[in-house]
């Protein structure tokens, strides 16, 4: 894929969102992860795009997402959600991964929430706490903006110092303080996945200064910022990582924590849109 390529795709995609969005601007991204996809049946007056429609996109087939954006209202502000994302471990390339926040930038967006379940490396975390993510380690061995073709969107060389914007942070927790909904503050690590964690690499991370752990966020939050976007990352507590208190993670437990979760998340995302400047 050459520079020019990558623009004319990103091009085809824009022209063809705008269509479908029928002169809506949503300034507020939100990529809902593993488990928290019911939040989008939440938003008012939807719009559905299923990712498959998009020129140029990839599918989701990662359990429990549901693959298509959806733009409507939360409470009086207008966003545009990802049910479901792009994952490395589904077999995209770090590109095809930032293809969708790339968009979301070109359509108006301002700021991007961020979510996923996580693994909880920090004991002190509780199942069904939400990490704000204060920043992270890209352990995925992968960065979308190494390319020639990256270079034809914005600059390539830029800080990924406060990725996660403070403001933003300190507004989640007030409006969890307000709902009573628990949130830590903690270093993310991002790997490729799909496999879990052994609790040799937790040990490891714990050590480099991890609290949390998954298989997403990275790449798009790096694509995000390359765009100027600012990030809130949001992670659910669904597990203890492997090795903690000798848990042994599954699919299945982190969809379960999910479950349990959604009126939390719910009161948590609809009040930080609420509010968001």
């Amino acid at each position: 894929m050459s520079e020019n390529m990558l623009v004319a795709r990103l091009d085809e995609a824009q022209a063809y969102m705008e269509a479908q969005l029928q002169g809506r601007k949503p300034a507020i991204g939100i990529i809902l992860g593993s488990g928290l996809n019911p939040f989008a049946e939440e938003i008012a007056d939807p719009l559905y795009v299923p990712f498959t429609d998009v020129p140029h996109m990839k599918m989701s087939t990662a359990t429990g997402h549901v693959g298509r954006f959806v733009c409507g209202r939360v409470g009086e502000r207008m966003v545009l959600a990802m049910q479901g994302r792009l994952h490395a471990y589904e077999g995209n390339s770090s590109i095809e991964v930032a293809f969708p926040v790339w968009l979301m930038a070109r359509l108006g967006v301002k700021v991007l929430i961020t979510t996923n379940a996580a693994g909880g490396i920090n004991e002190s975390y509780r199942v069904g706490d939400f990490c704000l993510m204060k920043d992270h380690i890209n352990f995925t061995g992968r960065n979308p903006v190494a390319s020639p073709e990256a270079a034809g969107l914005a600059e390539r060389f830029f800080s990924m110092t406060d990725a996660y914007d403070p403001a933003l942070r300190a507004l989640a927790k007030e409006v969890a303080a307000r709902e009573n909904v628990r949130v830590q503050e903690g270093v993310y690590l991002g790997l490729l996945g799909p496999s879990f964690e052994s609790p040799a690499e937790i040990r490891a991370f714990r050590a480099w200064g991890a609290d949390t752990v998954a298989m997403s966020v990275c790449e798009e939050v790096i694509a995000a910022r390359q765009m100027g976007v600012r990030v809130l990352g949001i992670s659910l507590v669904s597990n203890p990582a492997a090795g903690v208190e000798g848990a042994s993670p599954n699919g299945e437990e982190v969809m379960e924590a999910a479950r349990n979760a959604e009126a939390n998340f719910s009161r948590l995302i609809s009040g930080i849109v609420a509010e968001v400047d």
